[in-house]
């Protein structure tokens, strides 16, 4: 029997959608975040929360909200770690069982996800290791360019720039331009070092360079580190996709 299941791939490919549509076809399932910017309150366009993709309509056209942890746990600013990312994993995973449910892990950030598959020891309380379900979403590259290009400019049109300008009211530049990707470039953009169309420009390189960094990383849990992945084709059906992890457990 496994302890939890593990939902991975790269950016744009679908994870916190199929992990809530796995979720609520089990039925008594929670959702563990494993993103290193998704902890952070007031980041919600750039790091892609997509909040709404944990509520999913059943059959009859109600909404079933699924559960989720270890998201708007901290301020922006502060500096967020491995260890602790160990540590409040562990709280939630703990809750999520006493209370008789099953723990799902979805996230892009392969640290943090190794950390805990792997029993990092980087504190003074080793955590256990989980036997895990890991399931990869593997995307065609042109495919995932384009939706990385394509949820550009959807979050830039939802208000990506705006939410910014909402965090540089209270934190100097340089500790937005620290998180990188969209926080780095738009943060630039504003402070009037990049024209729009050079932040977009770098910034869409920087998204596709980001997401081949993912898939390294996930190959090396896989071939060099021992942690096996089942993956399956992002763009097959939603019910599809649930039923070949159910039919894996």
């Amino acid at each position: 029997m496994y302890d939890i299941v593990t939902v991975l791939g790269p950016t744009a490919c679908g994870k916190t959608s199929f992990a809530a549509h796995l979720a609520k076809e089990m039925g008594n399932a929670e959702i563990i975040s494993a993103d290193s910017r998704m902890v952070y309150r007031g980041m919600t366009i750039g790091s892609g929360k997509d909040l709404k993709d944990y509520d999913i309509k059943d059959s009859n056209g109600n909404v079933v909200h699924i559960p989720y942890h270890l998201i708007d746990i901290c301020e922006a600013g502060y500096r967020f770690n491995v260890y602790e990312f160990q540590c409040a994993f562990q709280n939630a995973y703990m809750d999520i069982m006493a209370r008789g449910k099953y723990p799902i892990m979805c996230g892009g950030t392969g640290l943090y996800i190794e950390s805990v598959l792997k029993s990092y020891e980087l504190g003074n309380v080793r955590f256990p290791k989980r036997n895990s379900l890991n399931i990869g979403l593997k995307i065609d590259r042109e495919l995932r360019r384009e939706k990385i290009s394509n949820r550009l400019k959807a979050r830039l049109a939802e208000g990506m720039i705006d939410e910014v300008r909402g965090l540089l009211e209270t934190l100097p530049p340089e500790r937005l331009i620290r998180y990188g990707l969209e926080y780095k470039y738009v943060t630039l953009y504003i402070i009037g070092e990049l024209t729009y169309d050079e932040m977009f420009r770098q910034l869409e390189i920087a998204i596709h360079q980001f997401a081949k960094r993912q898939m390294t990383w996930f190959r090396g849990m896989e071939e060099r580190r021992g942690i096996p992945i089942h993956w399956i084709d992002a763009t097959a059906p939603m019910d599809e996709k649930v039923r070949m992890v159910l039919d894996l457990f």
